[in-house]
């Protein structure tokens, strides 16, 4: 489906990654575009990536006039819906289009759309790398990092694309051929006002689909398991603790596909992501690419070649008989408790940063036994200490650098210092890669001799 976008007056509201791809894209379909923000200029980063385009540009505030007068408003993930521009903006009768859904407008190829609480980069990334090495033209983006509407400028025969709750919030039309739900627990409670509202902005992945679609789902997972048992689309499942679904089994050291009268098996052993939650990735990231007919010892070479994603459970350096790991990209609690669930003990465990609403006594069995240190930094530390008291040595440090020097002093050797913070990134950084480099930069200073104590 085309829409026209030539001559309308629009206004992009957040200056993001998104933003800006939405800026670039509408401007190009000749329409008149603002972009809005509440930062000021020198704050934005690839703002320059505007110079000489016609936008102008509302930075510092939002001007409300421009949101009544608008034609559309085009709305980035980031942006909450409650804000009050938008909420003017709707009284007046103004549309409101997130950015998958403008992208998905133009988009005629097939699209495969992966949400959940945990694990969708991964699993986006690894459906990517099978269609790939398939000899597939693939598009793979959206909430990993490039902005579906960049999709649109690509001569592509598939759209892998990660979906956050945000930005399904947005959706209209947008309607993926398969469909992902890899998980769901607690997250992002400082954005909805209970967790049924932030399952249900998930679900609307289902929205549009229909019978002759797919969708994929965790069968070992109980909240994905009650919240689809209405959706039209056909169900396939996978399971990792041996259920016996219609879908992808894990038995014992080997994956089993059972579908539509297959029954292929592939071994464990040759898999190089390492954790129980790897397994799950890939069982999911294999089913859509078996569904469209890639052959099967394709798709499970191009899964073992995977060595994981930068910022997940990425191994930094091995020190004095210690292993750092970075795993900035944790961000919530039911992500750190899976990577934990891959160490047996003695682990110092840093954690902290911008509290997202979590419930960090539930971090509290996987602490108990397995990590000896817990150091907190950023906003949440004191919220979590309070919350993980008594199960582990608690820290307090007042940077990523005092905790990793920390670390460095109280770790023993044939430990592991693993950096999954349970919170986002941005009391102290501009994102979670930010965060991950700066952990990476500091535990390679570390000297191999350590300090005398």
């Amino acid at each position: 489906m085309n829409f026209d976008f030539k001559n309308k007056r629009i206004v992009v509201i957040g200056a993001g990654l998104s933003g800006l791809a939405l800026v670039r894209f509408l401007i190009e379909r000749g329409a008149t575009v603002a972009l809005s923000d509440l930062r000021d200029k020198e704050k934005i980063q690839g703002l320059d990536s505007l110079n000489g385009l016609p936008v102008r540009l509302d930075l510092g505030g939002h001007r409300l006039e421009l949101f009544e007068q608008a034609d559309l408003i085009a709305v980035s993930p980031g942006v909450p819906l409650d804000c009050e521009p938008l909420r003017r903006a709707a009284s007046c009768g103004i549309p409101l289009l997130g950015e998958v859904e403008v992208a998905a407008l133009e988009i005629a190829a097939p699209i495969i759309g992966v949400t959940g609480t945990n694990g969708k980069s991964t699993t986006t990334s690894l459906i990517g790398e099978i269609l790939q090495a398939w000899g597939k033209r693939v598009f793979v983006g959206g909430n990993l990092g490039t902005p579906l509407v960049e999709a649109c400028s690509e001569d592509v025969e598939g759209v892998v694309v990660e979906l956050s709750s945000f930005q399904l919030e947005t959706i209209d039309t947008f309607h993926p051929a398969i469909g992902l739900l890899l998980n769901l627990s607690s997250d992002h409670l400082d954005r909805y006002p209970d967790l049924s509202s932030y399952y249900q902005a998930k679900m609307k992945i289902f929205s549009n689909m229909t019978d002759r679609d797919f969708a994929v789902l965790n069968a070992d997972d109980p909240e994905v398991c009650k919240l689809t048992d209405d959706i039209k689309s056909k169900k396939v499942w996978f399971s990792a603790r041996g259920r016996l679904v219609d879908g992808m089994v894990r038995l014992g050291d080997k994956l089993v596909w059972n579908w539509d009268g297959a029954d292929i098996h592939f071994p464990l052993s040759k898999l190089q992501l390492s954790g129980e939650h790897n397994i799950e990735n890939a069982m999911a990231a294999m089913i859509p690419t078996l569904l469209q007919g890639c052959p099967a010892d394709r798709a499970w070479n191009a899964v073992c070649a995977f060595s994981g994603l930068k910022h997940r459970m990425q191994l930094v350096r091995s020190l004095n008989g210690v292993r750092w790991y970075n795993d900035s990209k944790g961000t919530n609690v039911g992500s750190v408790i899976k990577s934990l669930a891959g160490f047996s003990s003695a682990v110092t465990l840093i954690a902290g940063g911008k509290d997202k609403g979590g419930d960090y006594t539930l971090l509290n069995p996987s602490l108990e036994g397995k990590v000896d240190h817990l150091i907190l930094i950023g906003e949440a530390a004191q919220k979590m200490a309070a919350a993980c008291a008594g199960c582990c040595g608690i820290h307090l440090a007042e940077s990523l650098k005092s905790a990793v020097q920390l670390a460095y002093e109280v770790t023993p050797s044939e430990g592991a210092v693993l950096l999954s913070p349970a919170c986002s990134s941005f009391d102290m950084f501009e994102n979670f890669q930010a965060r991950g480099d700066e952990f990476e930069r500091l535990v390679q200073q570390l000297p191999a001799a350590r300090r005398a104590s």
